[in-house]
């Protein structure tokens, strides 16, 4: 990490620093045992997945530990390991998400986070955010990283930088499409930044988090938000490239999972959400806006001000 002079993500570095803190740190070379570090990670709660993300990081170290610093590290040793552990059941693929929120569990996000930016305007308006990474695809930190010089508005794009990809992730930038409703949401945000959205990832996902238990809507995240906006793309007829324009995909055979989908037509449609959002910032109006609800069977509660008489 302090050899790089490649700048390394923030998950990578979060691995690396981790497995210091494991018997594996304290060994020498010769000592090293993968398969017994892999037990080791699996003791401590996590996900066979997340083991195989910490020994894909951990490979990078063996790939260059002998080049560089002439330690005896043996990469086809890691490679063996690899292989043991995922035999022995230690690790495994990712699997996909298929949870995709329903219009119910977002009307009831979108409303908590309306009633709280208007009763905290400094708070992170999440329903923008979310309404935002449904109609854009873009993931939490894309989002964040998105500044206005990096907004092509006549040619309806967004310049997206350092865009996850396999291979290479820093000085990635691709240019994607912006849909109608993505684009009026930026539209509607207000100039306070060099970002558009100039929350951290960390808020936005604690926040996330919070509401979800708080609404009792389980098993949803964030990132899943990214899997209803590209799967939205193929119900409402786009082409796998039309859809890659837009989600910044590269391999178009990622994207193979979404054309495979029973619903066509667009749910979004008819939902009223999408005129709020795309309105001014609420912290920017002078009165309680009308919440709307005709549509989704939310009532609105009259706001009892300081003196007033019920």
């Amino acid at each position: 990490m302090e050899d790089s002079t490649k700048e390394i993500g923030r998950t990578k570095a979060q691995a690396l620093k981790s497995i210091k803190e494991f018997d594996i740190a304290d060994k020498h070379c010769g000592e090293i045992d993968i398969v017994a570090f892999a037990k080791e990670k699996l003791k401590t709660g996590v996900a066979p997945e997340t083991v195989a993300n910490y020994l894909s990081h951990l490979s990078a170290v063996f790939t260059v530990a002998g080049p560089a610093w002439n330690f005896p590290l043996d990469e086809r040793a890691m490679r063996n390991a690899m292989i043991v552990a995922k035999k022995l059941g230690l690790t495994q693929k990712s699997r996909h998400r298929d949870r995709r929120p329903t219009l119910d569990e977002l009307d009831q996000l979108m409303a908590h986070f309306l009633d709280r930016s208007i009763r905290r305007p400094s708070s992170v308006p999440m329903h923008r955010v979310i309404a935002f990474a449904i109609f854009s695809t873009r993931r939490q930190d894309e989002i964040t990283r998105i500044t206005w010089a990096d907004l092509d508005k006549e040619g309806k794009r967004v310049l997206v930088r350092d865009m996850k990809n396999p291979g290479e992730k820093i000085g990635n930038d691709v240019w994607c499409d912006l849909l109608d409703p993505a684009l009026a949401i930026i539209e509607a945000m207000p100039k306070h930044a060099s970002q558009i959205f100039p929350y951290s990832t960390d808020a936005i996902s604690a926040a996330f988090t919070r509401a979800t238990q708080f609404l009792g809507i389980e098993d949803l995240r964030f990132h899943d938000l990214r899997h209803e906006g590209v799967s939205r793309l193929f119900e409402i007829g786009y082409n796998v490239p039309h859809a890659a324009a837009v989600s910044g995909h590269r391999s178009w055979t990622s994207l193979k999972r979404y054309t495979h989908l029973r619903q066509t037509g667009d749910k979004f449609e008819a939902w009223t959400w999408t005129a709020e959002v795309t309105t001014p910032d609420p912290r920017q109006r002078k009165r309680r806006p009308t919440r709307p609800g005709s549509a989704t069977g939310i009532r609105t509660k009259p706001v009892r001000r300081l003196g007033q008489i019920s």
